[in-house]
């Protein structure tokens, strides 16, 4: 069978220790977590983790049976075409006074937003799917990158459901 990347939406207790529980779970299988994000959601006890493997589909159901086991895990899903996935990008890109104009298009191109600007360089923030920024990173790296920072991917489940509703495992304090 061939590995294909696949998305999992997780809550979590925001509690210490619970990020290297299930990095252990990953790397005790021998696993590896290709993408990782997290950060709280509205409920500060509550983190959300968006993880993404590269797995063959068989093990992706394993993966998931797996991190429910897991005491601080609240809810796992693995993406659908039904999510919004979007990922963030600072990168510090050199410039000229005789290349920012073309520069410029490019970010303009790509809906990318300047954040900082010197006289040799600037930071563009610039957000998308993992394609979309692959292919910023492409055309602008014959200005010359100095610096790129990623945050992973993230997402949300489009609809009015939330992943707890969906869930039936629920968090008690």
């Amino acid at each position: 069978m061939e590995n294909k990347k696949y998305a999992l939406f997780l809550l979590v207790a925001n509690r210490y220790g619970v990020l290297m529980r299930i990095s252990g779970l990953f790397a005790k299988r021998g696993y590896n977590i290709d993408n990782l994000s997290v950060g709280r959601t509205q409920d500060t006890d509550i983190s959300r983790m968006t993880v993404v493997v590269e797995c063959e589909e068989s093990l992706l159901e394993q993966i998931v049976q797996q991190l429910r086991k897991l005491i601080d895990v609240i809810a796992v899903e693995s993406a659908s075409t039904e999510s919004v996935m979007r990922e963030l990008m600072l990168i510090k890109i050199s410039h000229t006074s005789e290349n920012s104009g073309h520069l410029m298009q490019v970010i303009n191109i790509f809906r990318g937003r300047v954040v900082d600007m010197s006289t040799q360089s600037l930071i563009v923030e610039i957000t998308g799917q993992e394609d979309k920024l692959n292919a910023f990173i492409k055309c602008v790296e014959g200005f010359g990158i100095i610096e790129l920072s990623r945050t992973g991917i993230t997402a949300l489940i489009r609809g009015g459901s939330s992943l707890l509703e969906s869930s039936k495992t629920y968090y008690d304090n």
